[in-house]
């Protein structure tokens, strides 16, 4: 059965893929002039820049979520299973240059992103509950017209599937390894309390998921990176050959080298871009969801945070990620486990943090990578509520987004490969209709893009 699923996902993450994903990219940067890069400091100024301070006018603007709490839950959704164990997953089976293809989706990603949460925020609806739903089936639906329901449906119906894999399955099962490899408690036990917790903190609603996240988000992603960091530090002087790596594999096969079996390019770039779509999320319109429920002032403003939140995860801390990896050398990267199996997964990486901090480090950043992943499974739960509102209307959902809440049972104790070849499949069926859409209404968004930059060059000069 698995062997049939490789060669579907050779198939869905062949040149078409790469080429819809490289080719939109680059569509959305030559029209603005590679905006995302040009303009980066205006976007951080109107993202790092402004969301520490009060505003007294952000509770007056329509909205569930503070601009600062969409960006922590999303985050929460984005930075966490991608960056900690995708990142070495993708280097254990594609080699150092799968990096190299990460940084690729994140540099176009960030024009996506921005294009998909402006189109949330522009095309979003306030429901019976008060909660605010919007995202790629909203903007196809009410951007294209009658005759693109069909797109609208597909993507929803692809997002319920990617959001319960994503974080009921990809989340969940990292959390329980960390865990396991931590404390050695079973995997299962985990997933239970995962589960009980979580239902807990959903049953308040929007507002007490972005409260949770925008406490826990923040500290955890600092602990991160300082170890990451420090790691670096410690193997300074193979960093030079780390990236050195990156940028020669990205083009040229890799062969056998102790445990690592070897990669051709077209893996090397398949597992780069699936696992940097899946760590961003730009592209798949998933974290658009969340951003629809943000206070904010023009959709262009709440889509900047979209391209802080690419640069977070992927440009920041998958490369610190991969980084680390590589630079505790091959032995580490390729390393073999007791079982005779490929380390994959977080455990790879914890591996590389035992190397550095010894086992009570271990033990510190194995319950940050739970809180990584826990807030990550979490911040999916707006998102898997909103695409089931789409399919089954609002009176079904109350009762169907419960089953958010009992799949971890199931998927705490899965294999590692196994989820993550899950999660290359439903990535690529979500991104295609998503890409469609965002090609089709790219006009809105450069007209969109057009007033609030003139906005911003106007209130500049006073």
């Amino acid at each position: 059965m698995w062997g049939k699923i490789y060669d579907f996902l050779d198939v869905l993450w062949g040149y078409p893929m790469l080429i819809l994903l490289v080719g939109g990219g680059l569509y959305y940067g030559f029209r603005t002039g590679f905006y995302q890069i040009r303009c980066l400091p205006l976007i951080f100024r109107k993202t790092f820049g402004e969301m520490f301070k009060k505003d007294k006018n952000v509770d007056s603007l329509e909205g569930t979520l503070t601009p600062f709490q969409a960006l922590s839950t999303v985050l929460a959704g984005t930075v966490g299973a991608g960056n900690i164990a995708g990142v070495a997953s993708a280097i254990a089976v594609g080699g150092p240059g799968a990096l190299f293809w990460m940084w690729v989706t994140a540099i176009f990603g960030m024009m996506t992103k921005l294009a998909e949460v402006s189109l949330s925020i522009k095309y979003r609806k306030k429901g019976e509950d008060g909660e605010y739903y919007g995202g790629p089936m909203h903007y196809i639906r009410n951007g294209l017209g009658k005759n693109w329901r069909w797109l609208a449906a597909v993507f929803s119906v692809a997002m319920i599937l990617l959001t319960l894999t994503d974080a009921a399955f990809v989340q969940v099962n990292t959390a329980a390894e960390a865990i396991n490899t931590s404390f050695h408690v079973p995997n299962y036990v985990t997933g239970i309390v995962i589960a009980v917790v979580s239902l807990l903190v959903a049953i308040s609603g929007t507002k007490g998921i972005g409260r949770f996240c925008s406490v826990v988000v923040p500290p955890m992603c600092v602990i991160y990176i300082v170890a990451c960091l420090v790691t670096i530090v410690i193997n300074f002087q193979n960093v030079g050959s780390a990236f050195a790596m990156v940028f020669k594999y990205a083009f040229t096969p890799m062969g056998a080298v102790g445990g690592f079996t070897g990669s051709a390019i077209m893996l090397t770039m398949m597992k780069g871009g699936a696992r940097g779509i899946f760590s961003n999320e730009a592209g798949e319109g998933t974290a658009a969801t969340v951003h629809a429920t943000a206070k904010t002032d023009h959709p262009v403003h709440q889509g900047f945070y979209g391209v802080v939140e690419v640069f977070i995860d992927t440009i920041i801390v998958c490369t610190l990620t991969g980084i680390a990896l590589l630079s505790c050398g091959p032995e580490l990267w390729n390393y073999v486990g007791e079982d005779g199996e490929l380390l994959q997964g977080v455990a790879l990486t914890l591996e590389a943090f035992r190397g550095t901090f010894g086992t009570p480090g271990v033990i510190v950043l194995g319950v940050c990578v739970f809180l990584f992943t826990y807030s990550s499974y979490l911040g999916f739960f707006v998102e898997f509520r909103t695409s089931l509102e789409y399919v089954f209307h609002e009176k079904v959902t109350r009762y169907l987004k419960w089953i958010f809440f009992a799949i971890p049972l199931i998927s705490s104790w899965m294999e590692v490969s196994m989820i993550w070849d899950m999660a290359d499949m439903v990535v690529g069926f979500i991104f295609i209709p998503n890409m469609i859409a965002l090609l089709l209404l790219s006009p809105q968004v450069f007209d969109m893009l057009k007033e609030y930059t003139a906005i911003c060059k106007a209130e500049k000069k006073k």
